[in-house]
């Protein structure tokens, strides 16, 4: 029987393939490009083209794609085969260095943001050698950047590439000062947990709404929802664990190291977790990731849902971005050891990530921004749209001696008393886990959980990973001066602790007081909807920080307002558009159709004895006639709302046209079709329900 390390990556052109297939000098070459940045020869470049090629064509593909992420959120690919016309007339296999390096994909159709016109149609894709090639089907798929004539970033790999180079630069200058002279490459990982619902593929079919936008934009509450936390860790149903089972074969094939999955708490939700890699990997096999879950899901019967907030009034779906920092030798830099107080070098790099998170509050807000992470920050299983940093009780310790010069206690290991023999004794952890913070740190690593789950972590990352690097910048330039590096040091320290601790917070987010003492009290920001805070992206201290470090320039920083922007005007147009569309078509029609047949049959009751009373039918038909006549008036003016569009002059007044009108307008359709649908008998209810939906796999 084959075992999963048996055919773990037998879909991926890794080092063990390159190894195999490459000579010796031809491989460590290449290694030296994808470990330090060295610039990749063109012999180089045909030798691992060629035996990419004759890799791919043994396990069946007969086309190559340049693979890459274009600022549509998702991914894109331009197929072509391997032949070649030989003189006999038939074909042989041929596959290029060129060919492997550049690919010139039309690139008029992409988001662009006003960086080229809808004319200039010629862009680049361009082999990003440190994510393996892999086979999808019968394809070579090459990871690559994407950029235009211009040499514009067009894609999210670009910038997160740049990021990490960023972090790497200054990180290596504050490893230097502290002696860590034998440390060349500094990189970011993360493991980005994944969550999802599966719901069952005929009721999707359905719903126009879910088919169209992917949320239900209708729904009444069912009688039964999360109440009983019931679903969350419970006995996975046997379709769902026959769905997992292919999915974790699937993404073994492909290198992906599908971890932990489990039941999350609204029915029908579920999470999908990672080991940890490198960033801009990390960043492609989420990618992958999501679209696999889709086509498994198909071949089971069943819809995988990725929207943040598919159905109302249970928990929405995020994805947890678990980030940490790392030298090429194998230290983790967020990792405080067993004295924390005394790690200088940690509490430096862990000073950087608060200073960041505080500085640039604005830009991680920005970096989850989409209309439907808008419906999902603030609610009561995400965290709220303020950015907090929790550090727990032993961290807040040690920093808290630090800013007052006074002794560190330290913290007592307590050990954990379960009450039962048997049972193995084992100390609690000094920090516990919050749930509730969108940043927070859990052990050698920071959580950031404020991500939407179909969001691409590629944006995040870029953002955390530059204005760390900014924080790390300061830090080096400073101390790179300094006539007493241990005096600096610790002074540098102090005044972090003192400058940023408005920051930290250990308590429960989820409380409405927390949001009243964040704004009120400590100035921190609290961007409710994408609306409101992505024209901060265009803030002077945004643009500086950010195009120092060469991750954006001006032009491609503009570029992401504009599309950002579009994106969420254009997913709630189609969302208004759909509701107007389903209201008159499906749920008018069926709440009138049901009052007719109630109102008939109050009348055929009287037709047999007119002394008998029809007090319920009569009080359902007018309430019935009620709801229909609500249903018609906020359709009317949500239609009328959206007519108001055209009468906006830039992208960001008709953003906020959108926040303050036209969600207010769904929100009134949608609360008389919600209450038409508890009234309306279910065999005239024109669509699957929640309690459908949400209870009807098996």
């Amino acid at each position: 029987m084959q075992t999963v390390s048996d055919y773990f990556g037998c879909l991926v052109f890794d080092d063990r393939v390159m190894k195999a297939n490459l000579s010796a000098k031809v491989y460590q070459s290449l290694k030296k490009t994808i470990d330090e940045g060295a610039k990749l020869d063109i012999s180089v470049a045909n030798a691992v083209a060629t035996a990419m090629k004759d890799w791919a064509v043994a396990n069946g593909a007969t086309h190559y794609t340049h693979w890459f992420q274009p600022l549509t959120g998702i991914t894109a690919e331009k197929h072509d085969s391997f032949i070649t016309p030989s003189p006999d007339g038939g074909v042989i296999m041929e596959f290029s260095g060129k060919e492997l390096i550049k690919g010139e994909p039309d690139a008029s159709s992409f988001p662009s943001g006003g960086l080229r016109a809808t004319f200039e149609a010629r862009g680049y894709t361009a082999w990003d050698p440190t994510s393996y090639a892999f086979i999808k089907g019968k394809t070579l798929c090459i990871p690559t950047a994407f950029c235009s004539y211009g040499g514009e970033a067009l894609d999210k790999k670009t910038p997160l590439l740049r990021s990490m180079e960023a972090l790497n630069k200054q990180a290596l200058r504050i490893l230097h000062l502290f002696g860590n002279d034998t440390v060349k490459c500094v990189r970011t990982s993360v493991g980005p947990e994944q969550e999802y619902f599966l719901i069952d593929e005929a009721m999707y079919e359905q719903r126009r709404d879910l088919r169209f936008t992917g949320r239900t934009l209708f729904g009444a509450k069912p009688p039964k929802g999360q109440e009983m936390d019931d679903h969350y860790f419970g006995v996975i149903k046997p379709r769902v664990a026959a769905y997992m089972d292919e999915l974790n074969n699937e993404l073994w094939k492909l290198g992906i190291l599908a971890k932990t999955e489990h039941n999350e708490v609204a029915p029908a939700q579920h999470e999908l977790a990672p080991i940890y890699t490198t960033t801009n990997i990390a960043t492609d096999h989420n990618q992958l990731t999501m679209e696999i879950m889709q086509k498994v899901a198909a071949k089971h019967g069943l819809v995988c849902l990725l929207h943040e907030k598919p159905f109302a009034g249970v928990n929405g779906s995020g994805k947890h971005n678990n980030w940490s920092i790392s030298t090429d030798t194998g230290v983790n830099l967020l990792s405080p050891g067993e004295t924390p107080y005394e790690n200088a070098q940690f509490l430096l790099f862990l000073c950087a990530v608060i200073k960041a998170v505080d500085d640039y509050q604005d830009l991680l807000r920005i970096s989850v921004a989409t209309a439907g992470n808008d419906h999902r920050l603030g609610a009561n299983e995400a965290p709220p749209a303020v950015v907090s940093i929790f550090l727990g009780d032993e961290l807040n310790a040690v920093l808290d001696a630090i800013e007052n010069d006074t002794p560190y206690q330290g913290t007592e290991k307590t050990q954990m008393k379960l009450g039962v023999n048997v049972l193995p004794k084992f100390n609690r952890d000094t920090t516990d886990r919050n749930r509730t913070s969108p940043f927070a740190f859990t052990g050698n690593k920071f959580e950031f959980r404020m991500l939407g789950s179909s969001n691409s972590i590629a944006c995040a990352n870029i953002m955390l990973n530059s204005a760390v690097a900014e924080s790390l910048k300061i830090y080096a330039d400073r101390l790179e001066q300094a006539e007493d590096f241990e005096t600096a040091l610790h002074e540098m320290i102090r005044k972090t602790i003192k400058d940023h601790k408005n920051i930290i917070f250990n308590g429960n987010g989820y409380d409405d007081s927390w949001i009243k003492e964040a704004t009120e009290k400590r100035g921190l920001l609290n961007y409710r909807t994408t609306a409101d805070c992505v024209p901060h992206l265009l803030d002077k201290k945004n643009v500086d920080m950010l195009t120092s470090h060469r991750v954006f320039s001006e032009a491609e920083l503009k570029s992401r307002y504009e599309i950002t922007l579009e994106n969420y005007c254009k997913t709630i147009i189609i969302e208004a558009n759909t509701m107007v569309d389903m209201a008159k078509t499906e749920i008018a029609p069926a709440v009138a159709a049901y009052a007719a047949d109630v109102a008939g049959a109050a009348a055929a009751k009287k037709s047999v004895d007119a002394s008998l009373a029809c007090t319920y039918e009569s009080g359902l038909v007018k309430k019935l006639s009620v709801l229909c006549d609500r249903i018609a008036e906020k359709t009317a003016e949500l239609e009328a709302a959206l007519l108001e569009l055209a009468t906006a002059e830039d992208i960001g007044t008709e953003a906020n046209l959108i926040r303050d009108k036209i969600l207010v307008k769904m929100s009134e359709l949608r609360l008389a079709c919600d209450e038409a649908e508890t009234v309306t008998a279910k065999d005239y209810w024109p669509f699957p329900t929640y309690g459908d939906l949400l209870f009807g796999v098996r």
